[in-house]
């Protein structure tokens, strides 16, 4: 592309030279393919003017090697992200078309031998030695990475890497695809009749969504807002197992189905850690994370499972007689559709206590007011919203700033559930910013989710889990927009996977203080806060099956690190009743023979790497906040010390050092392997 084409294209893709302000209301799928390949040219000939640079020092080679690929990765982000959230056929089709080209490009980048050259050559010089501990550390971490990637191949080997690396980013798109369009293209409705116990706020929803679809009724999709409900409360146990059936099936139906893909990417991940010289995958995945290796992550989880199933059979008699007793002694047998159903009745006859007694006192706008005050007292931030373009009306926008009135970041918040848009909650980031020689540039990042929407006659009103995982992102959110790595590259939750979850578990603590809940639940009629015997109940149900949440999260960390350490994906065995038997022994009711619930686990198979064989990561850093969170526990959860010692020690750090010695910085001392299980009550 000549000089006269790009500055022509620039003028008319809004992808190209994006700055601060992303135009998400011009962007459009037609412009995704030709930013990229502007992009990628663009970014080949720095690369190639990088590689050969006669003089090397920091500012001008490392520095400008950190910020290589700014520009398309912000691209690459940005195409991805539409195609999750506004997803269509046009968005898909732009996802998969550049899928190839930047997968071959990344691949390329880390194999290229002048620069790898070039960077071992610096990593010789006076200067290297005599760099500081961040920059030492992103030279380290920078060796590392083109040492992971394969840059020492050669010949075939280097060859059939590309031809593994460009695989996985198109049939682990694939996998994704085949899930948000499973997930979209059911629906069930039915009569008022069939939905007796469920919550008057979910009938009033799932009829309006039926009359906007022409019909009589109820609209019943696998949305969570409306999946869960069903599941816990609805009197009609046929009702149950279909959806509950109907969920274990996302990902398995013809032209849609994820079976043959999830033993392809298995072979193709292990081929790939094995020609990088790993045993397997999970090796490979967790040499640079906090377990260090796939061993000593399922050792982690089976010495869990060994000290929580003990609970786990306790409780599940318990219900099994609970049960019994009301259904009486001649009832079926309870399958997985019952279990959350008289799960909740058991809890409501022990504690008093129905989850949807919290929700009026969850209004969306009051969860994220009080939520941003909890963080400007903590963390000394305040938190405004404000205006830019967006990619849906229901899209919001957010400035932070900290104590000084600097501009650290902005955020975007989408919050609902739409058939466009794939499930679960998240945050990403759009643009890395941090200190500069002249002052600071902001973070730019997203918050996502798909909580229980408004409708015409009340706000969105949350339930407690959803508050949980709002806290939960926003979280994820502070380790970006806090941090103050100069180094792009070792930035916000650039961090090791087993280490980034501790910023957002750490946040949910906050959720069951009374002091903190008294700053944004709220009735959203009276404005009451939560009265102190329904705030009584509600502690004294909090561990209630605490050991079967635990073990359901337990299922989970080793079905992915089994499949990727001990399964052999070139055998005979088929991936789907291996992971269902594992899974079987999590679960206090029978599974179904047909039971896939792997072929829609977006974690594991929806990206190259994801939470492929690092979902454990989840309780590890449970573990690591429920420890961290003593302290504030101990020094007071609004103690403005605490805090910024937090602020200091993890949120503005990055991957600036160990994060083993970023946590001690914090607590002065390892972490307390029992403190999950004592805040969980399982000790």
């Amino acid at each position: 592309m000549t000089a006269t084409q790009t500055e022509t294209t620039g003028v008319s893709n809004p992808l190209l030279n994006v700055g601060f302000r992303i135009p998400f209301d011009q962007i459009r799928p037609e412009h995704a393919a030709s930013a990229v390949d502007t992009l990628l040219a663009q970014t080949q000939e720095k690369l190639e003017q990088l590689a050969a640079a006669p003089q090397r020092d920091f500012a001008n080679f490392m520095a400008d090697l950190d910020t290589l690929t700014e520009q398309l990765d912000t691209v690459n982000t940005i195409v991805h992200h539409l195609d999750a959230v506004i997803s269509s056929p046009e968005w898909t089709a732009a996802k998969m078309e550049i899928l190839p080209r930047t997968s071959e490009f990344y691949t390329r980048l880390g194999l290229h031998e002048g620069l790898w050259e070039a960077v071992k050559g610096f990593a010789a010089t006076p200067q290297a030695a005599a760099l500081d501990p961040v920059r030492a550390r992103h030279l380290q971490t920078a060796i590392d990475g083109f040492r992971r990637e394969g840059a020492d191949l050669q010949g075939e080997a280097r060859d059939r890497l590309l031809t593994l690396n460009t695989r996985l980013a198109e049939v682990t798109s694939t996998f994704s695809r085949n899930v948000l369009e499973s997930t979209a293209a059911y629906e069930l409705f039915v009569p008022t009749e069939r939905l007796a116990g469920v919550p008057q706020r979910v009938q009033d929803a799932t009829r309006r969504d039926a009359q906007g679809k022409g019909q009589d009724g109820h609209r019943l999709t696998l949305h969570a807002p409306t999946l869960l409900p069903i599941l816990t409360y609805a009197d009609d146990r046929e009702l149950r197992r279909e959806l509950w059936e109907a969920q274990g099936r996302l990902g398995v139906q013809e032209g849609r189905d994820n079976r043959p893909l999830i033993r392809e990417i298995l072979q193709l991940r292990r081929e790939k850690a094995q020609l990088l010289g790993f045993r397997d995958f999970a090796d490979y995945v967790l040499q640079e994370r906090m377990a260090g290796g796939g061993d000593r992550a399922l050792s982690f989880e089976r010495d869990l499972d060994a000290r929580t199933r003990p609970a786990f059979e306790r409780e599940n008699a318990e219900l099994v007689a609970f049960y019994h007793e009301r259904a009486g002694a001649d009832a079926p047998e309870l399958q997985p559709w019952d279990g959350a159903y008289w799960a909740e009745k058991q809890r409501q006859e022990q504690y008093d206590f129905d989850e949807e007694a919290l929700r009026p006192y969850f209004p969306m706008d009051g969860v994220l007011s009080g939520m941003f005050e909890i963080v400007r007292r903590v963390f000394g931030v305040s938190v405004s919203e404000s205006q830019a373009p967006g990619w849906h009306p229901e899209v919001r926008y957010y400035d932070i700033h900290d104590e000084n009135g600097t501009h650290v970041a902005s955020f975007y918040t989408d919050w609902f559930p739409r058939d466009s848009k794939r499930a679960g909650a998240w945050m990403n980031a759009f643009i890395t910013g941090g200190p500069r020689d002249s002052g600071v540039e902001p973070h730019l990042g997203l918050m996502c989710g798909n909580m229980t929407p408004p409708d015409a006659d009340t706000p969105a009103l949350l339930s407690i889990r959803e508050v949980e995982t709002v806290f939960h992102e926003f979280g994820h959110l502070l380790h970006h927009a806090l941090s103050r790595v100069s180094v792009k590259s070792l930035s916000g939750t650039r961090v090791a996977w087993d280490f980034v979850e501790l910023p957002s578990q750490i946040m949910e603590n906050w959720v069951m203080e009374r002091e903190a809940l008294d700053l944004f639940a709220r009735h959203y009629q009276t404005g009451q806060t939560i009265p102190e015997e329904l705030f009584d109940r509600m502690i004294a149900a909090r561990n209630y099956r605490a050991a079967n949440a635990a073990m359901r999260q337990y299922s989970f960390g080793l079905t992915d690190l089994s499949l990727h350490v001990e399964f052999d994906p070139t055998g005979d065995a088929d991936p789907l009743p291996y992971a269902r038997d594992i899974m079987a022994t999590f679960i206090p009711f029978p599974l179904p023979d047909a039971y896939a619930q792997i072929a829609s686990f977006n974690h594991l198979f929806s990206s190259p790497v994801g939470y492929g064989a690092g979902y454990y990561s989840y309780k590890w850093a449970e573990v690591l906040d429920a420890d961290a969170f003593s302290r504030f526990a101990q020094e007071g959860i609004f103690n403005r010390d605490t805090g910024r010692a937090f602020v200091d020690s993890v949120l503005s750090r990055g991957n600036s050092a160990d994060p083993a010695e970023l946590y001690r910085e914090f607590m002065g001392r390892d972490p307390d392997a029992d403190a999950l299980l004592r805040r969980s009550g399982l000790l």
